[in-house]
């Protein structure tokens, strides 16, 4: 898996301070992505366990108060995030935030992308629509995009919305 940047403190994407990934990869080439240079798979850097422990000395700090995942499209890398996140969780117990261009109904039916989920507390879904861009919106770009209670949504087997991001 490559990745594109790592924020130590992003405020963008999440609530509070948190610590920000970029994968890199994603087939959905949305119409004026926000990270076009993020689609491509090659792009950024390898990542590799000294990467992981610098993400886990990152989220010890008491400042910060989560993890949010972006990309490009972070579940073209699932497996690996699988991984990297089991490495984080048994070190950090810390909320995680991942963003995918795919939407909650459409993920559930893959059982590796379910297992993902599984590994994380909200999921920001749903692909960018520039006919729904809107700024006022919290931590995503276009009213289509829901913030979903990923752990009330397994157990409902439903999306749940996030409380306060209705």
């Amino acid at each position: 898996m490559n990745y594109g940047q790592i924020r130590k403190y992003d405020i963008a994407n999440g609530p509070g301070i948190r610590t920000s990934i970029f994968v890199t990869g994603c087939k959905l080439n949305c119409k004026n992505c926000f990270n076009k240079e993020y689609q491509d798979p090659n792009f950024g850097q390898i990542w590799t366990q000294k990467t992981t422990n610098q993400v886990i000395n990152y989220l010890k700090s008491d400042e910060i108060s989560g993890l949010s995942i972006l990309g490009g499209e972070p579940f073209e890398s699932a497996n690996d995030l699988i991984n990297i996140l089991n490495d984080i969780k048994n070190k950090i117990n810390k909320n995680i935030w991942i963003y995918s261009g795919y939407t909650f109904e459409y993920l559930m039916k893959n059982p590796v992308y379910k297992q993902l989920l599984e590994k994380v507390d909200v999921l920001v879904d749903g692909p960018f629509i520039e006919s729904k861009k809107d700024l006022k919106l919290k931590f995503r770009g276009s009213s289509n995009q829901r913030i979903i209670d990923v752990k009330s949504s397994l157990i409902n087997g439903k999306a749940i919305l996030l409380n306060g991001y209705q």
